[in-house]
């Protein structure tokens, strides 16, 4: 019997990541799920300067490349996860670049996002739910230190109805940037959603147990 190919994952970097580094720090992940899975990584349209510093643990970009972001909480270039902003500026740039990374890249199995794109990776399946044609429902998404996202309505659409896809749900017990319980009032918007907790803060997790339960997971949707 020939093998099954690999699922094909496509990956929201969070604030301030560059595509090279958000690959880079899901290089442990990326290793432990070889032959499994594949991870297509994307990073945000709009440039961050470097005033707006970085989303901690996230780590520095490498020199020659810009941080990037997905949208944006006010009118200068800044981001908070956890207050409500009175814009979200630049949001239907972000939704047009995963739109584009679908039709262009894809099809994809599952969606994967980490800290404002796990908060992306969610809008994006809301939206898909509610019939937006751009988003194609996913068999599965992975969440790390997800959020539900704040202003225009926003956070108000992820709540609005139950989500019907497959979900794994991962979040830190002392994150001082997405507190565990903005990551557990996301999973709960999903019945069924499997939640991986760690001791540590913001940052992808891939200790062997912890790499074992992304298998788990993964291997439910293995054809």
């Amino acid at each position: 019997m020939a093998p099954q190919p690999p699922l094909r994952v496509l990956c929201l970097a969070g604030f301030r990541q560059s595509e090279r580094g958000f690959r880079e720090k899901t290089g442990a992940l990326r290793k432990a799920l070889r032959g499994r899975a594949e991870l297509v990584c994307l990073s945000g349209p709009h440039p961050v300067p470097e005033a707006a510093g970085p989303e901690p643990d996230s780590g520095p970009c490498a020199p020659e490349e810009q941080p990037r972001g997905w949208w944006f909480s006010e009118a200068a270039a800044v981001f908070s996860a956890l207050e409500e902003p009175t814009v979200c500026r630049g949001l239907e740039e972000a939704l047009e670049t995963v739109a584009q990374a679908v039709a262009q890249q894809g099809p994809f199995d599952g969606l994967l996002g980490f800290s404002q794109g796990a908060a992306l990776a969610a809008l994006v399946c809301a939206l898909g739910q509610a019939g937006d044609a751009r988003f194609p429902l996913p068999r599965f998404i992975i969440l790390i230190s997800g959020f539900c996202p704040r202003g225009r309505g926003l956070k108000e659409h992820i709540l609005r109805a139950p989500m019907s896809v497959p979900s794994l749900h991962v979040f830190g017990d002392t994150d001082r940037v997405i507190p565990s319980h903005e990551s557990v009032q996301l999973a709960s918007q999903f019945p069924g959603a499997i939640t991986l907790n760690h001791s540590g803060g913001h940052f992808i997790p891939a200790t062997a147990s912890q790499r074992q339960a992304y298998l788990k997971f993964l291997d439910q949707f293995a054809e």
